[in-house]
């Protein structure tokens, strides 16, 4: 494994980290807690240092199974986790109960996020969305003061704005923004990663394997169950992904003259585009986290990335990339 830092004030990290919210949300888990357990630990094992999770996955259970799973490596690793929805009475939070980002609300979750990790400080503590009816100069205020007690370490944004994150920088240093960035959905290269660029902030990309339609694992006649988001997501859509096939193709020929997986391509990739950006693919399978990782060894050339930039410009995505319900809540 090789390493970089996130940003200019971020944590030196393990270039390729975890994202652990499928191992417990999102939807039908494979394998036992004890099995998840075991993934998180055969990750550090292999020099995986960053892992990202949020009380909203599960609500809460992931955040406790991370947290476990963690704990003798306490030292060793960053976490990294997530404030921002409003909690339903006995249930917690949950998307469709909308957004929260009230200053005491940022506080309930940053000491309870604590007793879950069993940490002392939050590594990197993300605002989940943005929200509209909390001023975001509040929000990082609120933040910053929780780093001057020593609370958290850092400061993230999720699926933030331009706008938005220059106003939080602005009151209190941001280390991290966190969004969707992959071979089929390439939006944050308009405005998000030059801003960030300018400002020295890291960026870590979710669904970095395009929510797994990137690894040429799925095709047209591929079923989700109802609990799996993709199974309402329309790029996901049967007419949708027969048309997105023409990408996979094109990276499945690419990956096979590099002696790689479409997936491992993809990811190094994304590391070629900047050396602060950090991916944190999800799996909950041993030989995919194998395979995930030896893509941080892949040094792809000037000539593959004109080849594969060529490909991307020449294939158009089909389809959103979330529910109108979620689409709702990103912040433009």
């Amino acid at each position: 494994m090789t390493y970089r830092t996130i940003g200019t004030r971020g944590p030196r990290v393990s270039a390729i980290g975890l994202g652990c919210m499928r191992m417990s949300f999102g939807d039908r888990p494979i394998g036992t807690r004890d099995d998840m357990i075991a993934v998180i630990r055969a990750a550090v094992e292999r020099g995986v240092t960053f892992f990202d999770t949020a009380e909203v996955y599960g609500p809460f259970t992931n955040e406790e199974l991370v947290g476990e799973a963690l704990e003798p490596f306490r030292d060793e690793v960053v976490i990294a986790t997530k404030f921002g929805f409003r909690h339903e009475s006995g249930v917690g939070p949950t998307p469709a109960a909308g957004l929260d980002s009230r200053p005491e609300q940022i506080r309930r979750v940053a000491e309870a996020s604590l007793k879950r990790l069993r940490v002392d400080a939050i590594d990197l503590f993300y605002q989940h969305r943005v929200d509209p009816d909390v001023p975001i100069e509040d929000v990082a205020g609120t933040v910053g003061d929780l780093v001057a007690e020593g609370k958290v370490k850092h400061f993230g944004l999720s699926e933030a704005s331009a706008d938005t994150i220059r106003r939080a920088h602005a009151v209190h240093p941001v280390t991290a923004v966190q969004s969707e960035y992959s071979m089929w959905w390439r939006s944050p290269e308009q405005e998000i990663i030059p801003t960030l660029e300018e400002l020295g902030i890291g960026f870590v990309p979710f669904s970095p394997l395009g929510k797994g339609f990137l690894t040429g694992t799925i095709d047209e006649n591929t079923t989700f169950d109802s609990s799996d988001i993709r199974s309402r997501t329309p790029r996901f859509a049967p007419e949708m992904r027969r048309a997105n096939l023409a990408l996979v193709d094109r990276i499945r020929e690419i990956a096979s003259a590099r002696g790689a997986t479409p997936a491992q391509i993809a990811l190094s990739w994304l590391l070629a585009q900047k050396p602060w950006i950090v991916p944190i693919p999800g799996t909950r399978r041993l030989e995919r986290l194998d395979e995930n990782n030896a893509a941080a060894d892949i040094e792809l050339t000037d000539g593959d990335l004109r080849i594969i930039g060529a490909a991307l410009d020449a294939i158009p995505i089909e389809g959103d990339r979330y529910p109108p319900d979620m689409n709702r809540m990103t912040d433009r």
